[in-house]
């Protein structure tokens, strides 16, 4: 593309979204670098519309004359899913601006909220109606609720309610050509044909883009119990899970396993951040219920299963928190791992998952072959083990080589993730796809799950404009 033919292009896109929202040169430098600097991407244009009709004139702009079309929302996601390649020929599409809540309907259970809507402004518009939008990232501060969606974004409370696609109720996409599908406001029992909504759930923006969404609230937790717990292993946290869930039924909401090294660098590294316990432990698991009730006494429930668990052996100590401070402080630990691996050094990060009753298997298995295999790392595996998922990640040790800690990634990565498939795993749990993971997935998925992903591919956008690269190779 000449640059007398970019110039033209551009000028027209302005005109189609409005000159002051289609933005080259110097201000899109924010736009083209992934959260994790994995790679850096140029663009033709960034363009910022206002309304669903200007996404669905830009679509219909860029599909006629097959301009591919890379959608953003908070730009964090871990596996390059929202920047544009390297060629300079496509657009990004921010939807930044579509930022509204539209409606909340308390006595529906729902409300409506713009994909540009930060995750945790949907999660205050549900509290100001005395709802509970569940959804919950450590970056809901600057995640948006398209991205959530469009990743299929997991997070810490998926044991009791579900990954990003159980908070729909419904939605309005723009599809490759500009036209616009809607099942807002979204009804709970709609049995007229296929479920398209589920086509645009996890599909990273590949096959249409979501602009809107219909989302279940629930009734606001009124009552909250949250422990720091240390257990003898990663068995006796699977198995406290389940005694937690026989004594408590639905109450568990979130339930964290935390290794020691996990603790040293967040007190390390994180101002602020201390351990819950006196002495040390191998392993811990941050636990929370939560109950609409307010006078559910859950502290007494937690407190009691835990008394068992000390005398089985299964509970080596605890730290219950005593008022929403040091749950605050339980939380901020937890959600401060990533910063503190990041500020210790490199790092090699696996999002996997697995059956919850084979967790403590596969870690005994992957931390033999590690120790043996790669001294340049230390593990660090911590996450959401009610849900089976794993942050499976490894820091690159005291006093060894970046060079050659990095180096390694390409071996280590395959033999994680071997094993998680010899497992019944997923080498994708939370993250998704983007461009980091397209090759795992061509390894890994059954051929007729990729012929069928390559179908929809090309049944809803023929010419291949919507995130070129992601999730599948382009055509």
């Amino acid at each position: 593309m000449s640059g007398g033919n970019s110039q033209a292009l551009t000028a027209a896109l302005g005109a189609v979204v409005g000159e002051q929202d289609c933005v080259t040169g110097p201000g899109t430098e924010r736009y083209l670098v992934d959260h994790r600097a994995l790679y850096r991407g140029a663009a033709l244009a960034v363009v910022t519309p206002r309304s669903v009709g200007a996404v669905s004139r830009v679509l219909a702009f860029c599909n006629e004359r097959r301009i591919g079309v890379v959608p953003q929302g908070g730009n964090t996601s871990y596996c390059g899913g929202a920047v544009p390649d390297e060629s300079g020929r496509q657009v990004v599409l921010s939807l930044e601006r579509l930022n509204r809540i539209r409606s909340v309907e308390a006595s529906d259970y729902s409300l409506i909220a713009e994909a540009g809507c930060l995750l945790v402004e949907v999660q205050r518009a549900a509290e100001a109606a005395e709802r509970f939008f569940p959804l919950s990232l450590g970056s809901e501060g600057s995640c948006q609720i398209g991205g959530n969606l469009s990743t299929n974004a997991g997070g810490t409370n998926v044991l009791r309610y579900g990954m990003a696609r159980d908070q729909v109720l419904g939605l309005e996409v723009v599809l490759a050509d500009g036209r616009v599908l809607s099942s807002l406001p979204g009804l709970r029992k709609d049995n007229t044909g296929y479920d398209l909504d589920d086509l645009f759930l996890g599909a990273e923006g590949t096959l249409g883009i979501i602009t809107a969404a219909s989302l279940k609230l629930l009734p606001l937790p009124r009552a909250v119990a949250t422990a720091f717990i240390a257990v003898r292993d990663v068995a006796a946290a699977v198995a406290l899970l389940a005694r937690l869930r026989d004594a408590t039924g639905d109450r568990v909401t979130s339930f964290e396993l935390v290794p020691r090294l996990a603790v040293e660098l967040t007190v390390k590294h994180i101002p602020g951040v201390v351990d819950p316990l006196e002495a040390p432990h191998d392993w811990y698991v941050l636990c929370e219920l939560a109950s609409p009730r307010a006078a559910e006494p859950l502290d007494e429930f937690l407190e009691e299963a835990l008394a068992g668990a000390l005398e089985s052996g299964l509970v080596l100590d605890a730290a219950l928190a005593r008022n929403a401070h040091q749950g605050t402080a339980f939380w901020r630990l937890r959600e401060s791992i990533p910063e503190a691996q990041r500020r210790d050094g490199a790092s090699l990060k696996h999002d996997i998952s697995l059956p919850v009753s084979r967790l403590a298997e596969f870690v005994a298995r992957a931390s033999i072959w590690l120790g043996a295999q790669f001294q340049e790392g230390r593990l660090i595996a911590y996450g959401h083990v009610g849900d089976g998922n794993l942050h499976f990640n490894l820091n690159q040790a005291p006093g060894a080589s970046r060079e050659r800690f990095l180096a390694r990634e390409a071996d280590v990565r395959r033999t994680i993730h071997d094993l998680v498939h010899d497992f019944g795993g997923s080498f994708s749990a939370e993250h998704g796809i983007g461009r980091l993971k397209v090759d795992e997935l061509e390894r890994y998925a059954s051929q007729p799950k990729l012929a069928l992903m390559h179908l929809l591919k090309a049944a809803l956008d023929p010419q291949g404009i919507l995130n070129p690269g992601k999730v599948l190779h382009s055509a």
